[in-house]
């Protein structure tokens, strides 16, 4: 069978080398230290894939500081251990159960093209997400709850709503799961929902008690 795989391209390979020559060998220690002795992150953060979504930049992260998962509009599914394979549910089980992490951060961000394809579909302006065999479709149904919340808020202002949505729900998902929440009940874990201005690089979280996103 013909491989269809290649090496890297080259603009990459001389990244890495640039990386290996200058970070890696001035924190050779660290690294080594880190490989030895496995990872002991303080936080969970659950962000978009989205490429302008830079997390450890934003928080000036270390090595081995965060435990990261990325999915299209960091959702967060309900709890729901029907045997298929749920990647999401796997990197939280892993966190919250495995490494003990302080913090759960759920992070959505401005302009996510993915909670604009959730408000397309449920608006039905995009039939192909509609379709059983569309993935990212499937997955955005998991928002379709916060369209519902937000439908009736003015258009030109919905779609900010449901990107506040994204992040309220995915925080409601996850106290589904009695591990999270037995860690939430006996004060091991703390759930933050944040919310980044790709624009203004400005930062706000999620106040439960008034259920609003305040300046951090």
């Amino acid at each position: 069978m013909k491989t269809h795989v290649r090496p890297l391209p080259a603009y990459l390979v001389s990244r890495y080398q640039g990386w290996r020559a200058t970070t890696y060998t001035e924190n050779r220690a660290w690294y080594r230290r880190l490989a030895d002795e496995g990872q002991r992150p303080r936080a969970m953060i659950i962000s978009c894939c989205d490429s302008r979504v830079h997390v450890t930049s934003m928080f000036g992260a270390d090595t081995g500081e965060f435990f990261s998962h990325r999915n299209i509009a960091n959702l967060v599914p309900p709890y729901n251990p029907d045997g298929d394979h749920h990647g999401t549910s796997a990197a939280v089980e892993y966190a919250v159960k495995a490494l003990k992490v302080a913090h759960l951060i759920v992070m959505g961000h401005t302009q996510c093209g993915g909670v604009a394809g959730c408000h397309a579909m449920c608006t039905g302006h995009a039939p192909e997400l509609e379709e059983k065999t569309s993935f990212v479709g499937t997955w955005l149904n998991l928002l379709r709850p916060g369209f519902e919340r937000v439908k009736d808020v003015p258009e030109a202002e919905r779609v900010r709503a449901l990107e506040h949505e994204a992040i309220v729900i995915s925080l409601e998902n996850l106290l589904t799961f009695p591990f999270v929440a037995a860690a939430v009940e006996a004060g091991d874990l703390t759930l933050h929902g944040l919310m980044n201005d790709i624009g203004d690089g400005t930062l706000t979280q999620y106040n439960p008690e008034n259920g609003q996103f305040e300046p951090v």
